[in-house]
């Protein structure tokens, strides 16, 4: 049956830490500054700093706007945003503090469908990197259950931190539950790929999903399959094809050589074959 191990230790660290964070960007990017209070301006320029990546700095003007009653709330959501992003690039635990003092103390009441969607995730962020994997993945599924609150982008990070958090939760329970969390995810990913066919996450997580269920022939599939519809994703299927190569090559490979009986340099061949094949995105193999 499925351990966890390196490759998707990996993994897993790699898709959320790596490249997790634009999701916030974006919706803060597209939240405009509608406030008449003076503490306008400052709010205005901690989300411009934090857009840039500026945290330190969006965390002091977030903290001056938030002496204006009007936008207290909202600088503290960006200050909560600031602060996960510094824990994901320091693992300081007194940011992950601070994240979780600014959303305990902040009323949503009066923020707007996007600013809800974003205080979600950001609750469902602070739950994940503290540990509480399945109560993170229970907050992370109501922003994925409605297929119109975030951007294509920003979804498909979201339903990635869904994924991991269910994953992780899984590690220590009995064998039937972890079964039933892998199917839990592979059903979400087919329907996803139904709606959305470019969607990277679902590609990814239907095939490691499958290896994590044991059933590695649909792993093995599922890879080829995915290798060949990358360039659906937005990005042409560079990143993607990278996961699945490292998905196929470090688990999928060795175990099923181990279940088959066969050699692993054999089944590598096989793999490297397809690839050929197929190329890396729309180049034509050689002849």
């Amino acid at each position: 049956m499925y351990q966890y191990d390196s490759v998707t230790a990996y993994t897993c660290y790699h898709r959320l830490m790596g490249r997790a964070g634009v999701v916030l960007l974006l919706l803060l990017m597209a939240a405009p500054a509608v406030y008449a209070a003076d503490g306008a301006d400052l709010l205005a320029e901690a989300r411009q700093l934090y857009n840039q990546h500026l945290f330190d700095a969006a965390l002091i003007a977030a903290d001056q706007a938030h002496l204006t009653p009007a936008v207290a709330d909202l600088a503290d959501l960006i200050a909560a945003r600031a602060y996960l992003e510094r824990f994901r690039e320091s693992a300081a635990s007194a940011d992950l503090v601070g994240a979780r003092d600014r959303l305990r103390r902040l009323n949503p009441e009066r923020f707007d469908s996007m600013e809800r969607t974003e205080f979600i995730v950001g609750l469902g962020e602070a739950l994940y990197f503290e540990g509480s994997y399945g109560p993170a993945a229970d907050v992370f599924e109501t922003v994925v259950d409605n297929a119109t609150a975030l951007p294509a982008d920003s979804r498909e990070r979201v339903l990635d931190w869904w994924a991991i958090a269910v994953d992780r939760d899984a590690w220590p329970r009995p064998e039937f539950a972890r079964g039933s969390a892998y199917q839990r995810i592979r059903t979400r990913m087919r329907d996803e790929l139904t709606s959305r066919p470019g969607s990277a996450t679902a590609v990814y997580w239907l095939a490691a999903a499958a290896r994590a269920d044991g059933d590695l022939q649909t792993a093995w599939d599922a890879v080829e399959a995915g290798w060949v519809r990358a360039s659906l994703a937005a990005d042409g299927g560079e990143a993607l094809r990278a996961d699945l190569d490292r998905l196929m090559v470090a688990a999928i490979v060795p175990e099923r050589a181990r279940t088959l009986g066969q050699q692993v340099e054999s089944l590598k061949l096989e793999w490297e074959k397809f690839k050929e094949r197929w190329g890396t995105g729309g180049e034509a193999p050689e002849q």
